[in-house]
């Protein structure tokens, strides 16, 4: 892609957000798109909005289960910004019309106490810099067709990526726990949706461990001269199946002792 193209996506994307009219696949408009060219529409979409007063606060990780690769036929997750806007507080009503198409995962969410950045970092640099990890719900949005409604062929990584790998917001849950503190591969989650247990998952399922999940996107930064900055919250990466979110939702997740959070859309 041109850097104009990337432009243009950008700020169509934005405006997508804004008027909540979804745009067309862009894995279809630029065929030959690949996942760099991804990035910097992404990067562009983050940047329209910082200009309009967003303040980055952290990073969202997505595609870490084996299920959602081998659907997305690759082998890699992904990454997406967090700005400040996004948060919600645990309890919180999301007022309608906010998103297009929500849906909701649970996650485990790391804040970080210190900078991690570079290809050679370690586990054990990823623990020294958590500050503490918690429960969380990332809610999803598409700001792109799911599918071509003339072809119906299915958003690729190219589309996730560009749309900011889908992330729209974050609710952390009341609970700190140091790291150690429990083993966060058998953290495990009940999610219910209005009452009715919808999905349930373990930490496992990210990666086999939520902190190479960390780990992971602490290495692919390095490619993009970015880094992890102390206060920043790192949503590991989801170990359910999203779930949809219409309005009326009250989507709540029972973590058991690790904690609770819950999201209500009006």
């Amino acid at each position: 892609m041109t850097p104009n193209e990337v432009s243009q996506a950008g700020e169509a994307l934005f405006q997508a957000e804004a008027t909540g009219q979804q745009i067309g696949l862009l894995s279809r408009q630029f065929p030959g798109m690949t996942m760099d060219d991804a990035y910097a529409v992404q990067a562009a979409f983050v940047a329209r909005k910082m200009a309009v007063g967003r303040v980055p606060i952290g990073w969202k990780i997505g595609l870490t289960s084996r299920a959602m690769q081998d659907a997305l036929k690759i082998e890699t997750p992904d990454s997406g910004v967090l700005l400040d806007d996004m948060r919600f507080d645990d309890g919180a009503t999301v007022p309608g019309g906010r998103f297009i198409q929500p849906r909701v995962e649970a996650e485990i969410a790391f804040v970080m106490k210190s900078p991690l950045a570079g290809a050679d970092c370690t586990r054990d640099d990823v623990i020294g810099a958590t500050d503490y990890v918690t429960p969380a719900l990332e809610i999803l949005d598409t700001r792109i067709l799911r599918a071509d409604p003339d072809t119906g062929q299915a958003r690729i990584i190219t589309d996730t990526i560009s749309d900011n790998a889908a992330n729209a917001g974050i609710v952390l849950g009341h609970q700190r726990h140091n790291w150690g503190d429990f083993d966060l591969r058998r953290v495990g989650a009940i999610v219910s949706r209005d009452g009715i247990v919808e999905e349930t998952g373990l930490g496992a399922g990210v990666l086999n461990d939520p902190v190479t999940s960390v780990l992971w996107l602490a290495r692919r930064m390095a490619d993009y001269g970015q880094s992890i900055k102390s206060g920043d919250i790192i949503l590991s990466g989801s170990f359910i199946r999203p779930i949809e979110a219409p309005p009326g939702t009250v989507i709540k997740a029972d973590y058991g002792p690790f904690g609770t959070v819950h999201i209500e859309f009006a």
